[in-house]
């Protein structure tokens, strides 16, 4: 339980940010050439990667490929949504909901038998 608690953790930080690599730039230096954004994101992605590859290290220790996988888009949309709303001042919209009700069936199948362990 403590590395799937772990590994949740340091996703969610990761993907913070990867959100904040992949679209900040947009609202902070929009005016800047691509170039200086791309060099920004590459500054900002580098945190990201030194918190993803040792989550998905200790994740793959107690989940197969597939469900760190879905682990990972759940926390995408979990991050994203409020990035969207918060930060970058998006409407909410509905569609986030259906999005997130697919992700969640995604998780479901994903995790299945672990689902079906617990309720048995």
């Amino acid at each position: 339980m403590k590395a799937t608690l772990l590994t949740i953790a340091m996703l969610t930080a990761s993907n913070v940010f990867m959100t904040f690599a992949w679209y900040a730039h947009l609202k902070n230096i929009a005016s800047q050439p691509w170039i200086i954004a791309a060099l920004a994101s590459w500054g900002v992605a580098l945190f990201e990667y030194l918190l993803q590859v040792p989550a998905n290290r200790i994740g793959h220790g107690v989940m197969n490929l597939g469900q760190l996988k879905i682990l990972q888009e759940c926390i995408t949309l979990a991050v994203f949504i409020p990035f969207a709303v918060l930060y970058m001042k998006e409407n909410l919209r509905l569609d986030y909901l259906w999005a997130s009700l697919c992700i969640l069936g995604a998780a479901f199948f994903i995790f299945r038998p672990e689902i079906m362990k617990l309720l048995s």
